[in-house]
């Protein structure tokens, strides 16, 4: 599928893009977990169940899913600038707002301002890489992409913990806020590299001019596109499994020490990121991308089922998270070139919206599945049912790929 020319430029350029993108990528996985690490002082600070402040999350998610579809039409109408520089002032705000509130329904009202502003940032990101970075650097400049977002999970705790620990739950947030608006100054200083020109409304595969008739819904009709959106909401349902519940779930079946078990998410995230890492070399033949999925999600799935039903010593499990999570990080960066492939040129932000909208439905609807077999006491089901959310990630990959070759064979030339 052709794209829109991207013009040539230098690798300098191109890498100081991909680390403004990272950086601003790291903020809104490092807001996503704003509140979960702190769970414990607000339960006593505003005298809160567990399950209302979960509801605190969910409100996030569901609002950032809502802003994401719609925020990349305002992409592709603005450009990536404006909308950048928003989400960041909204979550920047939330922080703040979350370190002031005094009340449970005022931490509501903040996570409705937080989750805007996250919802913004796939679109943001995608199409900045996709209409700047030179092709031959995409594959990295997903790569860099997906590690950014991993260690921003993995700032939140590391850094918010040990400040409410000290200085209280405030200040901790007081600090987040500090840390979102100190990364929107450094994008404003260097918002020139964040601009890009609008793309031609005119424009189709290959040059050809659009008809009178094209609306700006009409990619919603490319059987790809949907094809995606399941397979990010099958990823965000597996990620959300391990992160929240995987480790408890093998701590039961393995009588794994508690403290082994708390390492279990920082080893499947590290290694997730060297994954990444090494996905982006091999990603840099597109037409590889499925089986690469395959792949690394083949391994995942496998130590899934591994720990869910094999007799392993305690030890073992946080090396089979590690290859769990170099398995899934394999993936990355193909994952998010066969959403490239799907979309058409002039449409990258709505593309990316809507199809990125399938992760924050998947993490909202995660946790009521391995969260309900967890309270039924069944974790090795914990462990089937992320196996089986990976092995239809493979396929749903491969079915892309389809479609989206049925489409080119028929499409008029």
């Amino acid at each position: 599928m052709s794209t829109l020319p991207v013009p040539a430029r230098p690798a300098r350029l191109d890498a100081q893009l991909i680390g403004l993108v990272g950086v601003a990528h790291l903020t809104s996985h490092f807001s996503q977990l704003l509140l979960a690490p702190l769970f414990p002082w607000l339960k006593e600070a505003f005298h809160a169940s567990y399950a209302e402040l979960g509801l605190l999350m969910s409100i996030f998610f569901v609002v950032s899913c809502v802003v994401q579809a719609a925020s990349g039409f305002v992409v592709d109408r603005l450009g990536p600038r404006p909308v950048l520089f928003a989400g960041l002032a909204l979550l920047g705000s939330a922080a703040f707002g979350f370190a002031t509130s005094q009340s449970y329904w005022t931490l509501a009202g903040f996570s409705i301002v937080a989750g805007a502003g996250n919802g913004v940032f796939h679109p943001v990101d995608y199409t900045l890489l996709n209409r700047k970075v030179q092709p031959a650097r995409l594959g990295h400049a997903f790569s860099v992409h997906g590690i950014t977002g991993s260690l921003g999970w993995a700032l939140a705790p590391a850094m918010l913990v040990p400040l409410a620990i000290a200085f209280g739950w405030r200040v901790a947030l007081m600090g987040a806020a500090a840390l979102v608006f100190a990364v929107l100054a450094l994008l404003w200083l260097n918002r020139d590299q964040l601009d890009v020109e609008a793309a031609p409304t005119g424009l189709l595969h290959g040059g050809v001019t659009a008809t009178p008739d094209e609306h700006a819904l009409d990619f919603l009709k490319i059987p790809a596109v949907w094809m995606c959106f399941g397979f990010f909401f099958l990823y965000a349902m597996s990620l959300s499994g391990v992160q929240a519940f995987a480790p408890e779930a093998a701590r039961q079946l393995h009588n794994v020490p508690v403290s082994l078990a708390a390492i279990c998410l920082t080893v499947y995230m590290v290694c997730s990121a060297g994954g990444m890492l090494v996905g982006g070399f091999l990603a840099t033949d597109p037409a590889r991308c499925e089986r690469i999925i395959g792949i690394g999600f083949g391994v995942a799935a496998t130590v899934a089922l591994t720990i869910g039903f094999a007799n392993i010593a305690p030890m073992a499990v946080p090396v089979l998270f590690g290859v769990m999570g170099f398995g899934a990080g394999i993936a990355g960066p193909s994952r998010d070139l066969i959403v490239k492939r799907a979309a058409p040129p002039n449409a990258t932000g709505r593309v990316y919206g809507v199809v990125y909208s399938g992760l924050d439905i998947g993490q909202a609807v995660a946790p009521l599945l391995f969260g309900t077999l967890l309270d039924q006491n069944r974790p090795a089901q914990v462990w089937l049912g992320i196996a089986l959310v990976q092995a239809v990630l493979i396929v749903n990959a491969f079915n892309v790929r389809k479609v989206r070759r049925t489409r080119l064979s028929t499409a008029p030339a």
